[in-house]
């Protein structure tokens, strides 16, 4: 896989230090706009990435690239992904895919005709213990209750409540609660039992965004609530309740550091599979075996788990609009 990065922000820094762990990987391009040349010519040179562009177009012609990786802003993933396709690229996206399902659905549409790779980067789906749940989710029995909580004090929610709207809380910019942190939980959720029923969403929000919030995903005999904030702090843990036993997440559910699990009349058991210390590993090396092996069958079924996601989201985001604004 040779892989332009598009984007030079937090993330790109968070994991470009573990590029060396994935076999097949090589790191062909960075993309940047202009006035961040400096800082991307200081990842090529501490990273050995062979080209810096400051012009999409031009990276996006170069003919050595396969595979382009979308780091940017929330609100640009649309259009820089579909530019990708155009030019004949592979594209793997950050999370949140997109901010509406017409997009996903004419980024997959793109996709398909072209025979390109289209895959969401969303870790939880790719660690080693939220496997494991996926493979041993009998062992509860039959699942009356999700529930699962990312709350995390934004560091940049001070200057929001000063009046300077970053984009992390700009509703324009696909920014919120639920856009950030929640999605993994629903990522969660989702990726156990499928797209829900009914989606209802009680947000807290300030200045048009939601800041905190909770979802209750209906699957009829099954209910999932999701807790999102950014606005305070609280426990992260996601716990699946069945008639028969019980599992546990304690920490984030983009991380699954590890897994508690008890059945009805058994002590407490912990189950641990992490491969990798760092949680982006494991989804690149499924990336770089999905697009070396062209497997279009699994194309489809992350894309397939990715639209039941983003139609969770849709409804989520639709219901914080007649919401009671906080002050």
């Amino acid at each position: 896989m040779r892989l332009a990065v598009i984007g030079a922000g937090q993330i790109v820094a968070d994991f470009l230090p573990h590029v060396a762990d994935i076999p097949g990987l090589e790191l062909a391009a960075i993309y940047g706009r202009p006035p961040r040349r400096e800082h991307l010519e200081k990842l090529q040179a501490q990273f050995g990435i062979e080209r810096v562009h400051t012009d999409l177009d031009e990276c996006l012609a170069d003919t050595s690239i396969d595979t382009v990786w979308v780091a940017v802003p929330n609100s640009l993933h649309f259009e820089v992904s579909r530019k990708a396709l155009e030019a004949g690229k592979h594209v793997i996206c950050e999370k949140p895919f997109v901010l509406e399902e017409s997009e996903l659905r004419e980024l997959r549409t793109l996709a398909t005709e072209r025979d390109l790779i289209l895959i969401e980067a969303i870790t939880t789906q790719y660690l080693a213990n939220y496997r494991w749940i996926t493979e041993h989710l009998d062992l509860v029995g039959k699942v009356k209750l999700i529930q699962s909580d990312y709350s995390q004090y934004s560091s940049r929610y001070d200057a929001f409540r000063e009046g300077t709207v970053l984009p992390a809380f700009d509703p324009a910019q696909g920014g919120g609660a639920l856009m950030d942190l929640g999605i993994y939980a629903i990522h969660f959720v989702v990726g156990l039992l499928g797209r829900p029923q009914n989606v209802t969403y009680t947000a807290n929000v300030q200045r048009g965004v939601d800041t905190s919030g909770v979802l209750v995903l209906d699957y009829g005999d099954t209910t999932a609530v999701c807790v999102c904030a950014k606005d305070s702090d609280g426990p992260i843990r996601s716990k699946i309740q069945g008639e028969d036993g019980w599992i546990v997440v304690d920490g984030s559910p983009n991380v699954m550091a590890s897994v508690s699990y008890e059945t009805r009349g058994g002590a407490a058991k912990q189950v641990d599979l992490t491969n990798h210390p760092h949680r982006m590993v494991e989804e690149f090396v499924a990336f770089e075996r999905i697009i070396r092996e062209h497997d279009t069958a699994q194309r489809d079924r992350r894309l397939d788990h990715s639209a039941d996601v983003l139609f969770v989201v849709a409804a989520a985001r639709a219901a914080t609009a007649p919401q009671k604004e906080t002050a």
